[in-house]
């Protein structure tokens, strides 16, 4: 592993089997995850973009390695790396037992802050909870690190008595944050974490994810859909289609100059708040994105591709770089 990333994924494949007839065997495989790779470097977020269904909570969620245990017949192939203190660790081909003592390491923030969160416990006792099975601390220690952790998060210490049902979405995930940040985490997760939000919320919630990276010296995997929320938190933008990513480069240049087709196609349909671009050329896609039980040959964009070239049916291009940190998978960019 490079000296600088804190986590390196590499030709991450993840296929779900799809059974049926009488005796309900395997009879097709959805390929959420079509062998992408990236890297996270120590303190930075990494933005991972796409719309619905093209595989990035899939690709958040096998990283951290619990969809074999949540989904027993998932094939999960390549390599994820983790750089910790002492060692370069592969998460994915580590048991239940083995990877236990690596969760204090690298924490989720789930989508959603409603069900996320144990109705039957109180704040105190779902913040506690990873590290009475993380840590070593005694119950002093705890109490008082709850405590600590809801002030950080901008709630108050009393509340850790009072159950999620009390509390509204922007709070609730708050208390996940908390919770994420409850056994001193190197990397997190997040994904989608402010999709469920109202949009005054969401820019606290973001803004809070911010300050406390910087006070933690986090590394921020952040998934979402979101662009203009992806631009604003992330050092580096990845874009996603159908289980593949097709860009990766500097959030800011990615969010104002895309190369790739359908990074561009994304960017357009952001919605422009200024009258004065209201004229803005929008790139409307033709057709219904494919399957992923049945993706196309090739360029799995090239069905609704407005460049696409008879040569983009044979292989899958490879990401190359356009300009210096800035790469595309497209030859025709």
């Amino acid at each position: 592993m490079n000296k600088d990333n804190i986590l390196e994924v590499k030709d991450l494949k993840v296929k779900f089997p799809v059974t049926g007839g009488i005796f309900l065997g395997k009879v097709a495989e959805v390929k959420a995850v079509d062998g992408i790779s990236f890297e996270i470097k120590r303190g930075e977020t990494l933005g991972l973009v796409g719309e619905s269904g093209c595989g990035k909570s899939t690709v958040g969620k096998a990283i951290i390695n619990i969809l074999k245990f949540s989904s027993p017949d998932v094939i999960i192939t390549g390599e994820v790396w983790l750089k910790t203190a002492d060692d370069e660790i592969e998460l994915l081909k580590l048991s239940r037992n083995d990877i236990r003592k690596y969760r204090s390491l690298i924490q989720m923030i789930f989508q959603d802050p409603y069900s996320s969160l144990n109705a039957r416990l109180t704040v105190g006792q779902i913040i506690e909870e990873p590290m009475l099975y993380h840590t070593n601390m005694e119950k002093k220690e705890r109490l008082e690190k709850i405590s600590w952790l809801l002030e950080k998060v901008g709630l108050q210490a009393e509340q850790s008595k009072r159950y999620p049902h009390e509390f509204s979405g922007g709070q609730r995930q708050r208390i996940g944050i908390a919770r994420s940040l409850a056994t001193n985490p190197k990397l997190i997760i997040a994904d989608e974490p402010v999709s469920a939000l109202d949009v005054s919320i969401q820019a606290q919630v973001i803004n809070l994810m911010q300050e406390l990276q910087k006070e933690f010296d986090l590394s921020i995997l952040f998934i979402a859909h979101d662009l203009s929320v992806v631009e604003h938190i992330s050092s580096r933008i990845a874009v996603m289609y159908l289980g593949s990513i097709v860009e990766v480069g500097n959030g800011k240049e990615i969010y104002h100059h895309p190369r790739h087709p359908y990074s561009k196609a994304l960017l357009s349909a952001v919605p422009l708040p200024n009258p004065d671009f209201r004229n803005k050329e929008r790139i409307i896609l033709k057709g219904d994105v494919p399957t992923p039980m049945n993706k196309p040959s090739g360029c799995g964009f090239r069905t609704r591709c407005p460049i696409a070239q008879p040569v983009c049916a044979e292989a899958v291009p490879p990401l190359e770089e356009k300009s210096p940190g800035h790469t595309a998978a497209c030859p025709f960019v």
